[in-house]
């Protein structure tokens, strides 16, 4: 970062060590968990880490403070998303503030907020927590929340949790209480190849697919008109939405096979099965006997892919009163479209949490991402009331 930096030496010195780390979903992000777990043994905190099966990856889960009753858990994804095909007026993986803005990979989801959490420790140990702060920064969230699971495998076996999360994905510091879930699935649509110059001979795999893709689509425009529908997500209900499609072999030869994946965000008291019950059953009775009129052997088949739940925590839960009381906001929490891994935390191990953090989700992903330093002043702000709160007292008078 240039010399003229904005924030404080402590964070900034974090945030650059953060940022120049790529933890690309595709690469391992041990480097970095490495480096979080030797800077918290400097300040005589031990951590656990928790890899995934080929041992290339980890999470990281520590405690400052007291470890005899459950605490404030700040929480975090350590990988980022590519920057392949992205045209960058920096190096994406050099932190740069201009202008008012933190520039690179990672600025705003979410090695801001890991920064400000860890740039914290020096005043987490300097005096006792009455009240414990927990660290839990996960790997592949960006793949689908893929590497938090076995996490919390290791929690729910714990018989002390976390007693709240603040789980800092990009709000504006705004305390979100609600999110959607999603699930994806993949659909695999086993026709009858034949010559085109004789197609009653065969089952057209790609035509079939396609009329289920206008199905999964009428079942979506139903989702406005009947509802449910929550008027404080900026899209006010459930939506479903097809993606990549691969199908044929030439044009001369009736596609035997078509596949296409497809997914639902949902409203958090909503499931997703609910919509692919809807899907299937127009695939399994209307498509399927069609096809195999022609040729038994046909089929429609479907496969989940990544997904995680929704967040649906009361909206004048501890958690909630807690981080607005930190914030000195009044405003009722809101609520977001994308997910998070809040409510996995909340559904597995029955942690109760919110997402607050610094900056927006419209800068995540694009080239030149970025987080305004203001949010990050104000987000250090946070977790210095937090900590000062922590020291105090508990958690029972929020």
């Amino acid at each position: 970062m240039n010399d003229g930096s904005t924030l404080n030496p402590e964070l900034t010195d974090m945030f650059q060590k953060l940022v120049a780390f790529d933890t690309t979903s595709r690469n391992s992000n041990l480097e970095l968990i490495h480096f979080v777990r030797d800077y918290l043994r400097d300040f005589g905190v031990s951590s656990e880490l928790i890899h995934d099966e080929a041992k290339g990856k980890a999470n990281l889960y520590a405690t400052i403070g007291p470890d005899d009753r459950p605490g404030v858990m700040l929480s975090g994804h350590t990988d980022v998303v590519p920057v392949d095909g992205q045209n960058w007026s920096t190096d994406p993986f050099s932190l740069i503030e201009k202008d008012g803005r933190c520039y690179g990979r990672g600025t705003a989801d979410m090695k801001g907020f890991i920064a400000c959490a860890l740039s914290h420790l020096p005043r987490m140990v300097e005096q006792p927590l009455v009240t414990p702060i927990h660290l839990a920064f996960s790997y592949d969230e960006e793949i689908g929340c893929i590497g938090v699971r076995r996490l919390l495998d290791i929690l729910q076996g714990r018989a002390i949790r976390p007693a709240m999360g603040i789980i800092g994905e990009p709000t504006g510091m705004r305390v979100i209480n609600a999110h959607k879930g999603k699930q994806g699935w993949r659909v695999t649509v086993k026709g009858r190849a034949a010559h085109s110059a004789y197609t009653v001979e065969g089952v057209n795999a790609v035509e079939f697919a396609a009329e289920l893709i206008c199905h999964i689509r009428r079942v979506y425009q139903e989702i406005p008109k009947h509802g449910p529908i929550d008027a404080a997500y900026r899209v006010p209900h459930s939506t479903l939405h097809v993606g990549p499609i691969q199908g044929g072999r030439a044009l001369n030869i009736v596609p035997d096979q078509c596949e296409f994946s497809f997914e639902v965000r949902h409203l958090p008291h909503e499931t997703a099965d609910h919509y692919l019950q809807q899907v299937m059953q127009h695939a399994h009775e209307v498509l399927e006997p069609a096809m195999q009129a022609v040729d038994p052997q046909t089929s429609i088949s479907v496969e989940p892919l990544a997904g995680y739940p929704g967040l649906g925590t009361a909206g004048d839960a501890q958690v909630v009163r807690f981080c607005q009381a930190l914030l000195e906001d009044t405003r009722e929490p809101d609520k977001i479209s994308f997910g998070s891994e809040a409510g996995l935390f909340s559904e597995r191990v029955n942690v109760p949490c919110v997402v607050c953090g610094p900056g927006s989700i419209l800068q995540a992903h694009r080239p030149d991402e970025y987080v305004d330093a203001s949010q990050m002043k104000s987000c250090w702000t946070f977790i210095d009331r937090l900590v000062e709160r922590l020291r105090s007292s508990g958690l029972e008078s929020s």
